[in-house]
């Protein structure tokens, strides 16, 4: 049986790490604000209480950070302070997991690619973050790995969920407001639910309270591609609202202050060789996203 602590806990994925975690489980899910993962002392703290109380009622603790910094373009010229969140605080909670021997799951990016790929990034491709946001990732990757033999690295990318602001609810608004939409067509990747993720993700624990995978970087996303122009497209379908009132563009209509990996498909080859259940097909899983919330 799993206690499950989730730096984080009020963003989209802490909100469905919440509600996947099995009943016989125990879960909590401090805020950024309960817990702020670049203060040293209280995450010691933090993780020190948690693991104790798990432990005095029998249950295997895990902590899975989704505390993070992810404003990708104000992090452009604020990235002390995504550093400070994506990195430092990483840092700090695989120190602290490893002082009280604690299994360690954190949450990544495919920004730690450079987004010039012609096929689904392995593990162990060659990163090279183009923004702030993905160097800050990275960082915080290469501090958890060194710093607790115990802890996994879990790389997504594309993630909506009912927890937060995301790709999906925006387009959903702007169905009702605008006639057509002009969206990027010529970036690709794979749409991930957060509850799909969550899932995946209480998986692992369950294998990283015993040996966990050898593999200690691991990909998780919704199987498939498509661009953003596709996906905008598929929330049209759900909505019931005819999908050509989406129109394709480049990314160079849309000048962004982050530069936006044109490709960052992450193969899923690591996960299924971990044993771990893949994640569904992303346009499956958008569809089940609608059946569960009228706009995920």
């Amino acid at each position: 049986m799993l206690a499950l602590l989730v730096p984080g806990g009020r963003g989209q994925l802490g909100h469905d790490l919440v509600a996947a975690t099995p009943a016989d489980g125990l879960v909590h899910a401090p805020s950024s604000a309960e817990l702020d993962v670049t203060d040293a002392e209280a995450v010691t703290d933090a993780v020190a209480s948690f693991a104790a109380s798990a432990r005095d009622n029998e249950l295997r603790p895990v902590v899975v950070n989704a505390a993070a910094y992810t404003a990708v373009d104000v992090a452009e010229t604020d990235e002390e302070r995504a550093f400070a969140v994506n990195a430092v605080g990483a840092g700090l909670l695989a120190e602290a997991c490893r002082d009280h021997n604690v299994a360690l799951l954190h949450v990544s990016t495919d920004y730690v690619f450079p987004g010039d790929g012609t096929r689904p990034y392995e593990p162990g491709d060659e990163t090279g973050p183009r923004s702030a946001y993905g160097r800050t990732k990275l960082a915080g990757e290469q501090r958890v790995l060194r710093t607790w033999e115990r802890s996994w690295v879990v790389r997504t990318s594309w993630m909506y969920g009912a927890g937060g602001p995301n790709f999906v609810r925006t387009i959903a608004r702007l169905e009702g407001e605008r006639e057509s939409l002009a969206v990027v067509d010529d970036q690709r990747g794979s749409p991930t639910w957060s509850l799909d993720l969550a899932a995946g993700l209480v998986e692992l624990a369950g294998q990283a309270v015993r040996t966990g995978p050898a593999a200690r970087v691991l990909h998780a996303t919704g199987s498939g591609e498509t661009t953003w122009r596709g996906f905008a497209q598929a929330v049209f379908e759900e909505l019931g609202a005819d999908p050509e009132r989406v129109r394709g563009c480049g990314t160079d209509d849309f000048p962004r202050p982050a530069p936006r990996p044109a490709y960052s498909v992450l193969s899923g080859r690591s996960w299924a060789e971990a044993g771990l259940t893949p994640l569904r097909p992303w346009r499956d899983a958008l569809r089940a996203a609608f059946a569960t919330h009228a706009v995920p």
